[in-house]
């Protein structure tokens, strides 16, 4: 289950690559603009300020988020990415780290460029840390005999799950796309007792918590915090630096 409040802990340092991926979308006044795994809309909302002239909604496969959105007054409806298609007048489609949980993203991509207009704009952000220590250390505690009935089958992403700015780039220009493609590595600056557990458990722990029990939970938490606290050290301010690679692509349909 995603929870509203402990992803917008980190709204913040969440929020910038939003924002740096949607400036380099130069769509004047479009029509319909689409967020895709929306959240809980605090970014949605500022979509409306860019394009006040526009339609703006979001899609979510969270209830809890949707709700959140929901309470915002936005235009929010749930569903799953994979199931989305473009409406009429659909000219730009933001995605903000999400589509690193659809598998099928690629094809789906190819298939958005298929049913959008002529200079309608696909803006993206995936997440490209998958095989960072805060990843492996998430996989090495789920191998614990410990945690192996409930984790044991666990379906864990790996570092393929996601392109290269380079692969992106090829894909959608193939498909007939004008393509700016890039990464970043955010060096976030965390402070708290237990930093960098706290940001996971908003995002890459959502489903090793729903298959655990609140005991077996706090148990994978004591077990997983040495591991964080090795691979990201505190500085004596208290200040805990998390490195973070995010992967951008904006293609405008020619």
């Amino acid at each position: 289950m995603w929870n509203p409040d402990t992803y917008l802990a980190f709204a913040d340092h969440r929020g910038r690559p939003f924002f740096d991926l949607v400036n380099r979308v130069a769509a004047d006044a479009p029509r319909r603009v689409v967020d895709l795994g929306c959240g809980p809309g605090n970014l949605t909302e500022t979509l409306s300020r860019r394009w006040p002239a526009a339609s703006v909604s979001g899609v979510d496969s969270s209830p809890e988020m949707v709700a959140a959105a929901g309470e915002r007054g936005l235009d929010v409806r749930l569903g799953s990415i994979a199931d989305w298609s473009p409406e009429p007048e659909t000219d730009v489609v933001i995605s903000n780290a999400a589509l690193q949980w659809v598998p099928e993203h690629r094809e789906l991509l190819v298939s958005w460029v298929q049913q959008l207009a002529p200079g309608s704009w696909i803006a993206f952000q995936v997440p490209g840390n998958f095989s960072a220590p805060s990843h492996e250390a998430v996989r090495e505690v789920a191998r614990d005999a410990a945690f192996a009935e409930a984790l044991g089958d666990m379906p864990f992403r790996d570092a393929d799950v996601v392109g290269t700015p380079a692969d992106y780039a090829g894909l959608l220009t193939d498909a007939g796309c004008a393509v700016d493609a890039w990464e970043t590595t955010y060096l976030h600056e965390l402070r708290g007792q237990t930093p960098v557990l706290d940001w996971i458990t908003g995002t890459a722990l959502t489903q090793v918590r729903e298959r655990l029990s609140a005991q077996d939970w706090q148990r994978y938490r004591e077990a997983i915090i040495p591991l964080l606290a090795k691979a990201y050290p505190a500085r004596a301010d208290g200040v805990t630096y998390f490195p973070f690679r995010r992967i951008f692509v904006v293609a405008q349909l020619r």
